[in-house]
């Protein structure tokens, strides 16, 4: 069994192997027969069209020799005087071109269009006929073209010329028909020729294709038809394989599915587990900011602000104890006294930002639009400007302390990093709600950046293109947290903007005022 099952893949394989080279044995002979036609019909056409440009040539000159004779009538006739010189310039003009064309076409050339084909013996035969007349031309126009005088025309040599230009007319015109009937019967005769041997190339392309019918085409079919057969059990077996393997395979997408319904879950418990864990530390970073901010502001500030109070009552009491003496230890004194107080009031100033920036109570107070307004006033300077614009106003329902603390801190960090590593001229800020989403877009127009995915192409990154990686990824954090989308676009040079959008429906929420 297994040796009759090797003879029939033997045969399977020889038998289209022997049709392919059948086919493209029968396919080579036609293109070639194809190709052959094509390009002798293409040189054909070619040489038709330089005859018919010799033809045309030949056919102008029995035209130009009746304007030759017309213009030499009118320069012979004695009312043409006052036109004698423009006559006499036209008739130089036509013979040169007359003259021109018949020498060309006696070789069978056309210059204009690069043309040269070889006359017949025949007509070359009819051009040597023709050579007396056109000679006798030649001298007859030769003749009159000296003329200088009007007067000249009366003279016996002119009329002599004349006279010998007349005689040659018509013998010259019915030659010059001859050559041209010579000429289109052989170019008739060419076209005979091709078309016998398209029909020709056409009879056997015609046999070619019904070989490849009768020896490729039928024999393929039949053989089509008993596979096809094959196939038709083939694919019965298959169908019932198949029906089987849909059973197997129903089983198994409903556990595969499962299994992923089972890892979504796992993976959606997961970042929900870590966004919670990042959300308790971030709350624990903001209570512990509270604590710390809380603490700076009544304990350290309280016991700086006593120590102020001390100083200046020792001032006080110094100048009274003193008063009316100008000695230079009174001077050392209340000067130091100053510069002790001036410390003490800037170490107070210093408590008071530190503990402003760790949880600004007007963020509590007032909400978020107020603590945006007075960290872009905080940060304005001389070289500097921050600007602050925005379409909520302090009349509208306060966004959720979540929100709000987030988009304080991004405003913060923000602007820290442009004012520490981009050194601009000019930061914008704004807060808009459109379409249930908050968007904080700040801009600055400092050095910028080349982002992070630019950078990882570049071998060796610029000696300023850094960015600052633990600030930006402080954002994306915080931004995470409230499924908001945090963009940061920049390009070295041309600043840098960053753009967070959250959303968010606007309603009330309830604040700790503590």
């Amino acid at each position: 069994m297994s040796e009759l099952l090797s003879d029939n893949t033997k045969n399977d394989q020889a038998i289209p192997f022997r049709f392919t080279r059948l086919y493209v044995t029968l396919f080579i002979i036609l293109a070639v027969l194809l190709t052959g036609g094509q390009i002798l019909t293409q040189w054909r056409l070619s040489t038709v069209q330089d005859e018919l440009w010799i033809i045309r040539y030949t056919a102008l000159q029995r035209h130009q020799s009746q304007q030759i004779v017309k213009q030499a009538l009118q320069v012979t006739d004695i009312n043409e005087r006052d036109n004698f010189n423009q006559n006499l310039s036209e008739l130089s003009h036509v013979f040169s071109t007359f003259e021109r064309y018949h020498l060309q076409s006696r070789e069978g050339q056309v210059i204009a269009h690069n043309v040269l084909i070889p006359n017949s013996n025949t007509v070359q035969r009819l051009y040597d006929s023709i050579r007396p007349e056109f000679s006798a031309f030649q001298r007859s126009i030769g003749h009159l073209i000296r003329l200088k005088r009007p007067e000249d025309v009366t003279s016996p040599d002119t009329q002599a010329s004349l006279k010998l230009l007349l005689a040659n007319e018509k013998p010259f015109l019915e030659e010059i028909d001859t050559i041209v009937r010579q000429h289109t019967s052989e170019l008739r005769n060419q076209l005979t020729r091709l078309e016998s041997i398209e029909l020709y190339l056409y009879l056997v392309s015609i046999m070619v294709l019904l070989g490849i019918g009768l020896l490729i085409f039928r024999p393929a079919t039949r053989r089509l038809k008993q596979t096809i057969a094959q196939l038709i059990e083939a694919e019965r077996q298959a169908s019932i394989a198949n029906k089987q393997l849909l059973s197997v395979n129903k089983s198994l997408s409903e556990t595969r599915q499962k299994l992923f319904e089972a890892t979504r879950l796992q993976y959606q418990q997961e970042i929900d587990e870590q966004k919670l864990r990042t959300s308790y530390l971030m709350a624990g970073q903001e209570d512990e900011r509270k604590r710390l901010s809380r603490d700076l502001h009544d304990g350290l500030g309280q016991m700086l602000t006593a120590i102020k109070l001390q100083i200046e009552g020792l001032e006080a009491g110094l100048k009274r104890s003193l008063a009316g003496s100008e000695t230079t230890e009174f001077m050392v004194r209340s000067k130091s006294i100053s510069n002790l107080k001036k410390l003490v009031t800037q170490t107070i100033q210093e408590t008071r930002t530190i503990s402003n920036n760790l949880m600004p109570s007007v963020l509590s107070d007032f909400g978020i639009i107020p603590a945006i307004k007075m960290l872009a006033e905080n940060d304005r300077s001389d070289t500097v400007d921050v600007t602050f614009e925005s379409n909520l106003t302090t009349d509208d329902p306060r966004l959720d302390k979540n929100v709000e603390i987030m988009l304080y801190r991004i405003t913060q960090e923000a602007l820290s990093n442009a004012v520490r590593h981009a050194h601009p001229s000019q930061i914008h800020i704004e807060l808009i709600e459109r379409q249930n989403y908050v968007h904080l877009i700040v801009t600055d127009n400092g050095r910028g950046f080349r982002p992070a995915s630019q950078r990882s192409k570049l071998s060796q990154p610029a000696k300023n293109d850094r960015a600052p990686s633990q600030g930006l990824h402080n954002m994306q954090e915080r931004a995470k947290l409230l499924n908001g989308k945090l963009k940061i676009s920049s390009v070295p040079g041309k600043g840098t903007k960053v753009q967070v959008s959250i959303p968010y429906k606007m309603q009330s929420a309830h604040y700790d005022i503590n």
